[in-house]
């Protein structure tokens, strides 16, 4: 699902700032359906991790409480121009979500 996920990596001074945009409904499973009445099921993302070079930086995990199409930043210090950024996303139902971006 690489169109479900856009990435940004740049140097920011020591540190690469890192902007992900994950696209998401990110259902809490307490609404209801306008038609039907019934409860929609949960669907979210319940866990969310990002490498720099295959090495560990970010490892998160999330309930109902983030809202539709997360947006995440974060930065890492020891990064230079040219490294791979990969975040790694799983929702509740199993469906994964990757992305990968090189430093610029």
């Amino acid at each position: 699902m690489a169109e479900a996920m856009k990435m940004r990596a740049t140097m920011q001074g020591d540190a690469v700032d890192v902007k992900v945009l994950i696209q998401h409904i990110m259902e809490t499973g307490q609404r209801k359906d306008k038609k039907t009445g019934n409860l929609i099921p949960a669907h979210f993302i319940n866990q969310v991790s990002a490498t720099l070079n295959g090495k560990m930086v970010l490892d998160m995990q999330w309930g109902v409480g983030i809202s539709r199409n997360p947006f995440v930043g974060f930065r890492v210090k020891g990064a230079k121009v040219g490294d791979k950024v990969a975040v790694h996303a799983v929702d509740n139902l199993g469906t994964v979500f990757d992305g990968e971006v090189v430093v610029a």
